[in-house]
């Protein structure tokens, strides 16, 4: 923040001096200096690279630099790292500490170093992403923005157009996903809503990403985004998507949806016996899934007390009348 502000206070100067060099030169139109020597053309982008030091483990430096520079509160990032938010607190305090301790510049890293500091600034844009489709657009907008400029600052790497064409994919449904101050379920969106433009680029993103020899965790992701936007999508296959993408990232989440995609394929017994081997009691995704579930067992009792219970666990108002809505469905 104090070298932003520094940056502007040099910048107002500039532009007072030039207006002033100006008017005694009688220059009709003054031509603004371009900055040629910086690596990253893009100034927030640059400013992810330089948090996201390697000398901090990997978590630290998405916490510390979706709090310092994506807008996120404490308890938004606790949440998206699914730990309480004294834990997420403490972690960042301890970050800090390690920064200063250890003398870590603050400075943007050479081009040869930026691959290093990629998987964060990733998981950084994507986190930031998720938090605005979640409701708050100029969240997920910005995200976007970024992943335009990390495909355009670094072309060959798969991950970064895997990333964009994952935002974007999701980002065209956002219009058709919420009605009447409610969630709506994918199968029931209005098609009509969708951003066809922005799935076309997501797509050709993706393709690019795939041309590359993406087969990362984000080219997983965005491979299942874009069955989801098919008009019947193969669910067979989105949950062969999200084993092996579980396989790649051993994520109970990605078992979740797993689950959630073998259900949608016709197995619900299966999906609901993976759903109760998962480690996720503090998520109320997990609880809404296994209601469903059980609903479509018709375990009704059973069904009720998991509604319930991700009831207690929510904090999205959409997502609360839903659950509200489907609970009041049981017979």
């Amino acid at each position: 923040m104090t070298t932003a502000r520094n940056r502007a206070i040099d910048r107002i100067r500039r532009e007072r001096t030039l207006a002033a060099k100006t008017a005694l030169l009688d220059v009709p139109e003054p031509v603004e200096h371009e900055m040629t020597d910086a690596a990253i053309p893009d100034e927030r982008l640059e400013l992810l690279f330089t948090c996201c030091h390697p000398a901090l483990a990997l978590e630290a430096q998405v916490a510390l630099t979706l709090r310092t520079l994506g807008g996120l509160t404490t308890d938004e990032i606790a949440r998206a790292f699914l730990v309480p938010e004294p834990t997420m607190a403490k972690r960042l305090v301890r970050a800090k500490h390690k920064i200063k301790a250890a003398g870590i510049p603050f400075r943007v890293p050479p081009p040869h170093l930026l691959p290093d500091r990629l998987a964060a600034v990733l998981a950084v844009v994507y986190l930031i992403f998720n938090e605005g489709y979640g409701g708050r657009g100029d969240l997920a907008e910005e995200a976007i923005r970024l992943g335009r400029a990390l495909a355009e600052l670094m072309p060959d790497e798969p991950e970064a157009h895997a990333l964009l064409a994952l935002m974007l994919l999701n980002d065209a449904r956002r219009a058709a996903r919420f009605a009447d101050g409610t969630i709506v379920l994918l199968r029931d969106q209005d098609r009509s809503l969708w951003d066809e433009d922005g799935i076309a680029d997501g797509q050709r993103a993706l393709d690019r990403s795939l041309a590359l020899g993406g087969r990362g965790p984000y080219a997983l992701q965005a491979a299942i985004a874009s069955l989801h936007v098919d008009e019947s999508p193969d669910w067979p296959q989105i949950a062969a998507l999200y084993g092996e993408l579980a396989r790649a990232t051993g994520s109970p989440v990605v078992e979740l949806n797993r689950a959630a995609a073998i259900a949608e394929a016709g197995d619900a017994e299966a999906a609901l016996t993976i759903t109760d081997e998962l480690e996720l009691e503090d998520y109320h995704y997990l609880h809404a899934t296994r209601a469903e579930l059980l609903r479509r067992l018709e375990r009704v009792d059973e069904s009720r007390a998991a509604y319930e219970h991700a009831l207690e666990l929510v904090r999205s108002e959409e997502e609360r009348r839903f659950l509200e809505q489907r609970l009041a469905e049981l017979p």
